[in-house]
């Protein structure tokens, strides 16, 4: 059924596709009728602790698919064990002009310099307030475009005040290639400084509501070994719960010749697997288990979900593997964890 489905969503514009299916998601999600997971979302010895959190399996939704928070039960139905929405920025914003999202579908990848595109906080939060699900759930955090790099931190400290109620971890972006100077927010001293003030703002939120939600910072798969390094140890010294690895890549692996490959954005896909692990065995050479690691960038098939398990990762996230392959991609890794004992 799905590779029907996607060939008639591949006749549209990639967003308007990706807009259109969105929409019939959290509208399926609505009909009482459609009450079982395609898939089952607990599998024999699958459930997994990490974060201080019991995850029903390892495969979460990662953060851009559901930027606004309106479709999160129906990927609970299919399979996921937990997904991560937004990424949210404090005020509302449009984005990056369009186009700006490209298909490469002989490569399985795509494109995007959307930018965050975000409803604002104030409608992020009814949109979740009005969808209760049962899923765990990461809210991934932003700042606005207008928002100078030497003030971002009261951006996150205003977006990680006002969805912690709503989350169940909340995840720091600062690895899009899209929104400009952002990844400057990687160099030691700017992380040092936003993770600490982050980190004194959840424990302040703590102690108020006595529940200390899981702090995570997703990164780019663009760093040399000794940034990764730092950032392990940066890791460490503010207690930070996890990391997400990675973000996509504004290389071009192994596409250069490819005329849509000139298009500027960040690149995800299959082609951003190697990367993504290599940044994956990194930083569990820097961490070990003391930090779990998420695992994301480049998951199209049960095999390359493997090499994220067998690099470090404790969790993995799927974006671009879904658009390609389908809901199917969530069982058949699922299957493929257990019969290879990886959980």
């Amino acid at each position: 059924m799905y590779p029907l489905i996607r060939s008639l969503l591949f006749r549209l514009d990639p967003e308007n596709s990706h807009d259109l299916a969105l929409r019939l998601l959290a509208l399926t999600a609505k009909f009482p009728s459609v009450q079982q997971p395609a898939h089952p979302i607990s599998m024999p010895d699958q459930s997994i602790l990490a974060m201080g959190i019991r995850f029903p399996n390892p495969i979460g939704l990662a953060a851009g698919l559901d930027k606004q928070g309106t479709a999160r039960e129906i990927f609970r139905r299919l399979g996921f064990g937990f997904v991560e929405v937004g990424t949210v920025t404090p005020k509302p914003q449009t984005g990056n002009t369009k186009p700006r999202l490209f298909r490469l579908v002989e490569h399985q990848a795509l494109i995007n310099r959307m930018g965050f595109n975000s409803v604002g906080l104030e409608q992020f939060k009814k949109n979740l307030e009005k969808t209760p699900v049962n899923i765990i759930t990461g809210i991934n955090i932003g700042k606005n475009a207008t928002t100078p790099i030497h003030k971002s931190i009261d951006d996150y400290l205003i977006c990680l005040q006002e969805v912690y109620s709503l989350a169940d971890y909340i995840t720091i972006n600062i690895s899009s290639p899209n929104t400009e100077g952002l990844r400057q927010l990687q160099d030691r001293e700017l992380l040092d400084t936003l993770l600490a003030n982050l980190d004194r703002s959840r424990e302040d939120l703590a102690d108020k509501t006595g529940n200390r939600k899981p702090l995570v910072v997703k990164i780019a798969p663009d760093l040399d070994t000794s940034e990764i390094k730092t950032i392990a140890k940066l890791i460490r010294t503010h207690s930070i719960d996890g990391i997400i690895a990675t973000n996509t890549t504004i290389s071009r692996p192994g596409l250069e010749n490819y005329p849509l490959a000139t298009q500027k954005g960040g690149l995800s896909g299959a082609p951003l697997n190697q990367s993504s692990t290599r940044t994956v065995k990194l930083l569990y050479h820097n961490l070990q288990d003391e930090i779990p690691i998420i695992g994301v960038g480049g998951i199209h098939d049960p095999e390359s979900a493997l090499e994220k398990f067998e690099a470090g990762a404790r969790l993995i996230q799927i974006y671009t593997g879904l658009i390609y392959s389908g809901p199917v991609l969530v069982k058949q890794i699922l299957n493929t964890i257990q019969k290879n004992h990886r959980i």
